[in-house]
């Protein structure tokens, strides 16, 4: 028989949650429309007065009313914005969401042939559009007088409201170029914000080298030995109620933030345990690739981690170093220009660690490289050391849980407390014997097939069995 025909998209019922998110897309929607036509309206004039021609000033082109169901006004209530703080975060916006307004930018002086140098600007490479830069932010806002430019500059500046929030950055310009010549920036989570409503997690990038840690295992499933959970449960503490600390009177005596080392042999848990912290109190872990932080070019790496440090404040995530002393070492005796600068980055970590305002850990296999004025700035260093056979046993169990069974032959308290294994080390050993059982096609884990995953396990740290 035939099928009814599909209602159509405004016939189908939609959940009231789904409504509100749409009428409140709609509304932001609306509103960014409404202050796009202002700045396009503010480019225009400000284009004719260069050329000579009559037109509105700023305070004759006043901005639209908001919407205050938007989120775009309640951005603007928040951080307290005035006209000029508006502007510039439209400027920065306008490319990713209606790149022809800022087309007018493209002027050309008939008097040279070329554009005109006090717009600033760069034309996009794939993009094609005006990518504007912070001297369009001045073109536009300070129309030549000295004064107002020196004060918008100091909009554009580290102690504003736009760096401190890392909600519009000015790039750093090519070598030799004026500051205001970098391009204007804003920043991804601000972009998510006005455009989708929510931020999204940050994809692995060069402005932010991280990434996102998950799992799917639970806290149970973090088998450590009592002295590490108990440090384990002041980090938790810390992450749920540190807010309130601050507002105590010991608050006034606490530096922002909270550092942490963990150390110890690989394969004890150490990113596990940072992961789990996380996802405890609903905070986003990322780790810091270091490999894309550091760079063999004098001055880099400090500019590399303040990206890193200025987005994951936005973020108020949690930053995860792996193999820490690799970029948090001793610093060195001075020989030449390279061993001044690698102390200069070391420095520049301990101070700017400190100032982050959430949890920083760091985790390393080899305490003894850290420099020791670093060490003396962590709230806690937390050892992880390798499972006893208690620990082991429960490790063994975990692994080789259902729907695996175990041959009658099988004995894990005994492989516990024989074989020295990490966390990590069980897992490996368990993953071998669970594909030879289904290589064989059935559920049973026999004592060979432990054995055999020994073997391999202890072969790659060298060992025998």
């Amino acid at each position: 028989m035939p099928t009814a025909p599909a209602p159509a998209p405004s016939e189908v019922a939609l959940p009231d949650e789904v409504h509100e998110m749409l009428a409140l897309r709609a509304a932001n929607a609306r509103a960014l429309g409404a202050d796009l036509d202002w700045l396009g309206a503010v480019v225009a004039a400000r284009l004719a007065r260069e050329r000579g021609g009559p037109s509105p000033t700023l305070d004759e082109l006043p901005p639209p009313p908001v919407d205050p169901a938007s989120r775009w006004a309640g951005f603007l209530a928040h951080y307290e914005m005035d006209v000029f703080d508006r502007l510039l975060v439209l400027l920065a916006l306008a490319p990713h969401v209606r790149p022809g307004t800022l087309d007018p930018l493209f002027t050309v002086d008939p008097a040279t042939g070329r554009g005109l140098s006090a717009v600033g600007g760069i034309r996009g490479a794939q993009h094609g559009g005006f990518l504007p830069t912070a001297e369009t932010a001045l073109f536009l806002l300070a129309e030549g007088d000295l004064d107002a430019r020196f004060a918008l500059e100091s909009r554009l500046g580290r102690d504003y409201v736009f760096a401190r929030h890392d909600l519009v950055r000015v790039e750093a310009p090519a070598s030799g170029e004026p500051a205001a010549s970098g391009a204007l920036r804003i920043a991804g989570p601000l972009l998510d914000l006005l455009t989708q409503g929510a931020p999204r997690p940050p994809d692995f990038s060069a402005d932010f080298p991280a990434r996102l840690l998950r799992t799917e295992l639970t806290w149970d499933d973090l088998v450590l030995a009592p002295a590490t959970a108990e440090h384990l449960g002041e980090l938790e503490a810390w992450l749920a109620h540190g807010p309130e600390l601050a507002t105590w009177g010991i608050g006034r005596h606490l530096q922002p933030g909270y550092r942490c080392l963990f150390h110890g042999p690989p394969g004890t848990g150490k990113t596990l345990a940072a992961t789990l912290l996380g996802q405890r109190v609903g905070l986003d872990v990322y780790r810091i690739d270091l490999s894309a932080v550091v760079s063999k070019f004098i001055g880099e790496t400090e500019k590399n981690l303040e990206r890193v440090f200025a987005r994951a404040e936005s973020l108020g995530c949690v930053l995860f170093f792996d193999e820490a002393d690799a970029l948090f070492g001793k610093r060195t005796s001075v020989s030449d220009a390279h061993d001044r600068y690698a102390n200069q980055e070391v420095s520049y970590l301990l101070q700017r660690v400190e100032s982050y305002p959430g949890l920083v850990v760091l985790a390393t296999n080899q305490k003894q490289n850290l420099d020791e004025a670093f060490l003396r700035r962590f709230q806690a260093v937390v050892p992880f050391s390798t499972p006893g056979p208690t620990e082991r046993a429960r490790l063994w169990a975990q692994a080789l849980a259902p729907p695996a069974t175990l041959a009658g032959d099988v004995d894990l308290e005994s492989f516990a407390s024989r074989y020295e294994l990490s966390g990590a080390d069980i897992v490996s050993v368990a993953r071998h014997a669970s594909l030879a059982a289904i290589a064989r096609g059935d559920r049973e884990i026999r004592s060979a097939d432990l054995v055999a995953g020994l073997r391999r396990e202890l072969h790659k740290a060298g060992k025998t069995l």
